[in-house]
């Protein structure tokens, strides 16, 4: 099943249309009659996650990449550590991706699955993480370069509004390791590398976190990439990856 989330609430994406639901998913919502053309729909990010976790440098391609470009710190890891996110970040399908004023050099996207978790988890076996996903859906992880490398922290290279587009909806019925990811910009193939290839897969990450940490259901964990995409104003971005969907979104200077 596809779920989503719009302007008029959570729904269930049935072909052309969405049936609203009476409440999350996750928290078990029905459809409650309404129904609105998928055309027609506002799409926002289909989770608001309670912790926003997120993946660096997990697959060898993106690695190599970063060390080319002079990240000292760009190593092949010797264990699943995951890092956070902001949720004021997030945007959903079709809604502009806004490069701030001030933003030079590098601004880039990168192609990323991500897990959405549907139960409570602490110290998880590999069995647990595997049966604890509710569904899977696409993040595309913006980055300003020169924040990146200039700023202490991510606090704005990777959390200014709009940076992290999700969406359009959660696919509960994939396997997102068996799958391959493209990145389109304008319509053109940027990237494309199989989705599972990973160093660490994602019930490595929640096996590892729930050591520690306790996962709630609606958090989401944003899986890394393996290549990153120069962006600039003007540009249309489309991350896809088989057997989930298609998330797109405009790119456009800060006014």
């Amino acid at each position: 099943m596809r779920y989503c989330r719009t302007d008029d609430g959570f729904g269930l994406v049935e072909d052309d249309v969405i049936r609203l639901l009476d409440r999350s998913p996750i928290e078990g919502g029905r459809p409650d009659g309404r129904i609105i053309p998928a055309t027609a729909a506002r799409w926002r990010p289909p989770i608001v996650p309670p912790v926003f976790y997120a993946v660096g440098l997990n697959y060898r391609g993106h690695i190599e990449h970063a060390r080319a470009r002079g990240y000292a710190a760009a190593e092949l890891p010797g264990r699943p550590e995951v890092g956070y996110r902001a949720g004021n970040a997030l945007t959903g399908h079709l809604s502009p991706i806004v490069r701030p004023a001030g933003v030079a050099g590098r601004f880039e996207a990168e192609p990323e699955v991500v897990a959405v978790v549907g139960r409570t988890l602490k110290k998880a076996s590999r069995p647990e993480a595997q049966e604890s996903i509710f569904g899977w859906t696409i993040g595309n992880d913006v980055s300003a370069r020169e924040w990146q490398n200039s700023d202490r922290t991510f606090w704005r290279s990777k959390n200014s509004d709009t940076f992290k587009p999700m969406g359009p909806w959660i696919e509960t019925d994939v396997d997102p390791l068996a799958q391959t990811t493209i990145c389109r910009v304008d319509g053109e193939v940027r990237a494309r590398f199989a989705t599972g290839a990973m160093i660490f897969d994602p019930f490595d990450y929640i096996v590892e976190t729930t050591k520690y940490i306790t996962m709630h259901p609606g958090d989401v964990l944003w899986m890394g990439a393996d290549a990153t995409v120069q962006l600039e104003p003007g540009n249309v971005v489309d991350i896809e990856i088989s057997g989930i969907g298609v998330l797109s979104n405009p790119v456009q200077e800060e006014s």
